[in-house]
């Protein structure tokens, strides 16, 4: 049944109060202010907001977000729409004909490609077809590739790890679309790990049959995908009922796929064998994109929103923005707001000053100190680093300071070669070169590398 005006009410200032714990005071100000809902119709439930500006920014800033807050207090919720209100209430036209605006993009999806199946938790707008594949992700991206050619046999369980914003929850959901629409007769099921203990702890305190049915219910899947494995840290009988529906799963060659913010080894808290079934299939890292695959994101961006936005200026904020996808895709959404607004071209210079407080500084480091931490972590010596030796236990670790070095901090070739014993740029470009090459196929480096950096946090 759909909510009462009241429940609207209700509904809208509990989803409030937990976007004001997520956002600053300032964006709550000004992008909240005199929203509410005036309806629900079939699932969908619709935001007044106060200006064509304020509904293209939610819808491109915090849509995602108001969207899972909404379904958390309430299951019947499939899509979200914004409205343009007075503020006497009534509905009027949102689209000024001579201004351009995101909505009007001719890569816009109908309605139902953005509701989320209530049936399975899969967005339709989560597919390979728009996942762009960069250096720093194409590992990932081929392993997913075998999991949809043979379900439940190659890499199983496949496993993604990397920080928030670089697109886990895109792959692993590109996974479950393509095989939901090439296997029509496979049940598939997208969640996050904190649903899960909630909903088996709900079960449990209510009697065993409820335990029973919840157990039956997960066993039915072909293909389960589950979000956010870091939850489960210290929450040892939700770790026990995944132990165990992994088994029987697993047993009858049923797909499997988790993703976390790190490697499972480095999750506290979780259980030995549960580590050792998730090394059993493949366990892959998504770092940072680099410079290049940033710029490829954000030249797709721009293709898809039909913007205007010069190769100069694309390269620039390619080379500011470091961090997640994310974080790139919100500093994109700002040139984009402002392109909406002026109906003009940004110039580099406009697009420097609009994207200015919004960049974080680069990370500073001694380069004595990050020598000192992977010198500690391989247990050799700190001065054989800056030596011409050549001994095999220490060219590896030289060469894996000289790749943090250019990748996380940006120093050039030349003051990295410098600063390790005088070396020559174009040895540091070498070891570069094999460490990133060896990141392809190594998990062993991958994992080692991705250990050292939490240090250098």
């Amino acid at each position: 049944m759909p909510h009462t005006l009241v429940d609207n009410s209700k509904l809208w200032e509990n989803v409030l109060v937990e976007i004001e714990l997520a956002v600053s005071k300032a964006n709550f100000s000004t992008w909240f202010k005199g929203t509410y809902i005036s309806k629900q119709e079939d699932g969908v439930v619709f935001v007044s907001v106060p200006n064509a500006f304020v509904k293209d920014w939610l819808n491109n800033k915090y849509h995602n977000t108001i969207l899972k807050i909404l379904r958390n207090f309430s299951e019947q919720v499939r899509a979200l729409e914004y409205i343009v209100t007075k503020d006497d209430g009534k509905k009027r036209e949102v689209l000024d004909s001579h201004k351009p605006s995101i909505t009007q993009s001719n890569t816009e999806l109908p309605l139902h490609d953005f509701y989320i199946n209530k049936d399975d938790n899969l967005n339709p707008k989560y597919t390979f077809d728009n996942f762009v594949v960069g250096p720093f992700n194409e590992l990932a991206h081929a392993a997913a590739q075998a999991v949809i050619r043979k379900p439940g046999v190659t890499y199983n369980p496949f496993f993604v790890y990397g920080n928030t914003g670089l697109g886990k929850t895109h792959l692993t959901q590109a996974i479950g679309n393509h095989i939901k629409n090439t296997h029509p007769g496979k049940k598939v099921y997208y969640m996050t790990s904190e649903k899960f203990t909630i909903e088996y702890m709900n079960a449990v305190s209510i009697n065993s049959q409820k335990v029973n049915q919840f157990k039956e219910r997960y066993r039915k899947y072909d293909v389960l995908i589950v979000d956010d494995i870091q939850f489960f840290a210290g929450k040892d009988k939700s770790q026990e009922e995944l132990f165990h529906l992994f088994n029987s799963l697993y047993e009858n060659n049923k797909q499997i796929i988790f993703s976390s913010d790190k490697h499972p080894n480095f999750i506290p808290n979780l259980e030995e064998r549960l580590k050792s079934r998730f090394g059993a299939g493949m366990i892959v890292d998504i770092p940072n994109p680099d410079m290049e695959s940033r710029l490829a994101i954000l030249r797709s961006k721009t293709l898809q929103n039909n913007v205007p936005i010069s190769p100069e200026a694309l390269e620039y904020l390619a080379s500011s923005v470091e961090g997640s996808i994310r974080e790139l895709e919100g500093i994109l959404n700002s040139v984009i707001c402002q392109f909406q607004l002026k109906n003009v071209e940004l110039g580099l210079n406009e697009i420097k000053n609009l994207i200015k407080n919004s960049i974080k500084p680069k990370k500073s480091v001694a380069i004595k100190d990050v020598v000192k931490i992977i010198a500690n972590f391989y247990q050799i010596e700190e001065e054989s680093i800056y030596d011409k030796t050549r001994k095999k236990e220490v060219v590896k670790p030289r060469q894996v300071i000289m790749f943090l070095l250019r990748e996380d901090f940006s120093i050039s070739y030349p003051s990295i070669g410098e600063k390790l014993g005088g070396r020559d740029h174009t040895t540091v470009i070498h070891s570069c070169e094999k460490i990133k090459e060896g990141l392809k196929t190594n998990n062993i480096l991958a994992q080692e590398i991705a250990e050292i950096r939490t240090m250098l946090l």
